[in-house]
C-alpha cells in the first residue's frame, strides 16, 4: 500500500496519473490521492487551449456504448477521446443486437472480439460495467449504471468546485432532490466525504434512501435546514422514469418545498454556488433565474469541466494499463 501511495504522490499535473486499476467503475474505494491526482491532471487540461497538441493516444480505439439516452456525457467522452487523438466509435442502442434479444454476455463477447482499447458504457442496470470488466480485455469506464454510480460526474463536480472555491476539504455541500434514484448523488457522496467535505443530503422522505447516514452524511427532510450556511447547493433531477408514481405528489408541490428559489438560497452562505448535473427541469428543481445566474450558477462550468476530467481519466487508464 505504501508503495502505491508513493507512486501516486510522484505524479504531477503535467504527467499522466497512475491508478490502482485500469478500470473506472466507481468512486467508492478510490484513494484520496488518486482522486486528487485525477482532479489536478484535469485542471491542467482545462487550462490548455482546445487547439493545444494533446494527441497522446494516436491509434487508441474507444467504443462509446450507451444503453440509455445521453447528450452531455456521451458527447463529452467523445470530445475528450478525440482531443487525445483516439479513434471513437459510437454504438447506438437503437441499432444494436440487444434489441434483437442478444444477452449482455454475448454483447460483451462481441465487443471484446473487436479488440478496443477502452469501452465507455452506460447501462440502466446497476453492475453492468462490472460485468463488462470481468469479460473484456480492455479498460472500462462506467458512464452511469442504474442507481449505482456515475464516477466521472463526481470528478467533474469536484474539479468545478475546486476551481471556483479553491478547495474541497471543510466545505458544506448540500445535495438536494431525488437522492434515492441518483447515481450522481452516490458518487458525489463517496468522493466528497473522502476529500473531507461535510455532505448533507436533502430530500422528502420518499426520496431519501434508508441508512444513508452510514455513508457519513447528514440527512435533512427540510430544504431550509438542509442548505443553511451551505457553500455549495447541488440540485438533482427528479428521475420520474425510475419512480413507481407515488414518491412525489406533484412537480408544483415539489418545487414549493424542495425546489431552489431565491428565498431558500438566501439561507446558504452569501457566496454559495449552485450546481446541477443536468438535464434540469426549470421550475421544478430550480428557478430559471438561479439556473442562469452568471455569478452563482456553475452549471455551464460543469459541462466544460466534463471534457477535461474525461481526458484525465482516459489518459490515466491507458497509462495504468501500460504499467501492469
Amino acid at each position: 500500500m505504501n508503495d502505491l501511495l508513493n507512486k501516486i504522490q510522484k505524479n504531477t499535473s503535467t504527467s499522466p496519473v497512475k491508478l490502482s486499476s485500469h478500470h473506472l467503475l466507481s468512486i467508492e474505494g478510490m484513494d484520496k490521492l488518486e482522486i486528487q491526482n485525477l482532479i489536478d491532471r484535469a485542471d491542467f487540461f482545462a487550462n490548455l487551449d482546445k487547439h493545444s497538441d494533446t494527441k497522446f493516444l494516436q491509434g487508441y480505439v474507444v467504443l462509446n456504448v450507451f444503453f440509455e439516452n445521453s447528450t452531455r456525457t456521451r458527447v463529452s467522452f467523445e470530445l475528450a477521446a478525440r482531443r487525445l487523438g483516439a479513434e471513437v466509435i459510437n454504438i447506438s442502442l437503437v441499432n444494436s443486437s440487444i434489441k434483437k434479444g442478444e444477452s449482455l454476455l454475448d454483447t460483451a463477447s462481441t465487443l471484446n472480439a473487436m479488440r478496443p482499447d477502452l469501452l465507455i458504457v452506460r447501462h440502466p442496470h446497476s453492475g453492468a460495467p462490472i460485468l463488462f470488466a470481468n469479460y473484456l480485455d480492455c479498460s472500462i469506464i462506467n458512464a452511469g449504471d442504474g442507481r449505482h454510480e456515475h464516477p466521472t460526474q463526481a470528478l467533474l463536480d469536484a474539479l468545478t468546485i475546486k476551481r471556483r472555491l479553491g478547495h474541497l476539504e471543510g466545505l458544506k455541500i448540500s445535495i438536494c432532490g431525488d437522492i434515492a434514484n441518483s447515481r450522481v448523488a452516490r458518487s458525489n457522496i463517496h468522493l466528497l466525504t473522502t476529500m473531507g467535505a461535510e455532505v448533507r443530503c436533502v430530500a422528502p422522505p420518499t426520496l431519501m434512501p434508508f441508512g444513508l447516514e452510514n455513508l457519513g452524511v447528514k440527512c435533512y427532510y427540510n430544504m431550509q435546514e438542509g442548505i443553511k450556511n451551505a457553500d455549495v447547493v447541488m440540485l438533482l433531477r427528479l428521475q420520474n422514469e425510475r419512480m413507481s408514481g407515488t414518491e412525489n405528489p406533484s412537480e408544483r408541490e415539489y418545487f414549493k418545498f424542495f425546489g431552489l428559489d431565491e428565498t431558500k438560497l438566501s439561507l446558504a452562505n452569501s457566496n454559495a454556488v449552485i450546481m446541477h448535473p443536468g438535464p434540469m427541469n426549470r421550475g421544478v428543481e430550480i428557478a430559471s433565474v438561479l439556473a442562469d445566474d452568471a455569478n452563482r450558477s456553475l452549471i455551464k462550468s460543469q459541462v466544460e469541466m466534463g471534457v477535461a476530467v474525461r481526458m484525465s481519466i482516459i489518459e490515466a487508464l491507458n497509462y495504468t494499463k501500460t504499467q501492469i
